[in-house]
């Protein structure tokens, strides 16, 4: 199989596994995006990876794949927020903010707005309120039309009173 053609199959691969994803036939996504990844593996297709694992509370792999795509591609800003929402979902906040960080300075992402948020949750599970707020903001400068941010902010706000 010519290079080409391995690029269209594992872009078909990947787009079938996010369809599997998004109506929840988890193991054949996990499938799928593996077999993209066997023809030609992508950051995308680790960070998804990852991503599935993660909706069943596999932390530990689906960190292992975005790590996998952080090797590929270290400029992809995905894999970086996701590490730190994994983190943060098995409360090791601290060990989170590098690497939110890291997704803010990436050169390419998609959702810039997202570590932010995460970062802001890491600060609210602090008691950081302010610092959770600032973060908040952040997120909307990015993403005025971003409803979580906007929802968090007016809460916080409440809080802050």
């Amino acid at each position: 199989m010519q290079a080409r053609e391995r690029i269209a199959k594992a872009m078909h691969m990947f787009q079938e596994a996010y369809r599997c994803q998004m109506e929840g036939d988890l193991e054949e996504a996990a499938r799928l995006y593996r077999e993209s990844i066997q023809c030609c593996p992508t950051a995308e297709a680790h960070t998804f990876l990852g991503w599935t694992f993660s909706f069943e509370g596999r932390y530990d792999e689906a960190i292992e794949e975005c790590k996998k795509a952080i090797a590929l591609d270290p400029d992809f800003g995905n894999p970086y927020n996701d590490i730190g929402a994994y983190l943060i979902n098995q409360g090791k906040l601290d060990e989170a903010i590098p690497w939110l960080e890291k997704a803010m300075r990436a050169e390419r992402y998609e959702a810039p707005h997202y570590p932010h948020c995460n970062l802001a949750r890491v600060y609210m599970a602090k008691g950081m309120l302010k610092k959770a707020l600032e973060e908040f903001e952040n997120a909307l400068a990015i993403e005025p039309g971003y409803t979580f941010a906007r929802q968090a902010i007016e809460a916080i706000q409440q809080q802050l009173q």
